[in-house]
C-alpha cells in the first residue's frame, strides 16, 4: 500500500490507496509511522482504499493515538465504501470524530 504525502500550509496530507488488510498491515504500519514521526497536523485521505479489515482499522487507531501523543490533530477524509463498512460494523466513526459524508453515487447503490 503506497502512501503519498504532500505538505500544505504546515499540514501533512497523506493519501492511502489499495488494501488495508492483514496482508499489508506490517508494511503499512512502518510506512505510516515514518510519516507520523514529525509532530504536525495531519489529514489522511482514504478515498482510494479498496479493501479494509480489522488490521487496517488498527493502523488508523494507532495513527490517531500517535497524533494525540504529539498533541496534534488527525483527520480522516474521503472515506471509501470499504472504510465506511468497517467503521460502521465496529461502531467507531465517532471515535475518529470526522464527518462521514456519502456521495450521491455511494448512496444510489443501497
Amino acid at each position: 500500500m503506497p502512501i503519498s504525502s504532500t505538505n500544505k500550509n504546515g499540514q501533512s496530507l497523506l493519501h492511502m490507496e489499495g488494501d488495508m488488510t492483514i496482508y499489508t498491515a506490517a508494511d503499512m504500519k512502518n510506512e505510516l509511522m515514518t510519516h507520523m514521526a514529525q509532530p504536525c497536523e495531519r489529514e489522511i485521505d482514504l478515498s482510494e482504499v479498496s479493501e479494509m479489515d480489522s488490521a487496517g482499522l488498527q493502523i488508523l487507531i494507532l495513527a490517531k493515538r500517535e497524533a494525540e501523543k504529539h498533541g496534534t490533530s488527525l483527520r480522516l477524509t474521503g472515506h471509501s465504501r470499504a472504510v465506511l463498512d468497517v467503521l460502521d460494523m465496529c461502531n467507531l466513526a465517532s471515535y475518529f470524530g470526522d464527518p462521514v459524508v456519502l456521495s450521491c453515487n455511494e448512496n444510489k447503490g443501497q
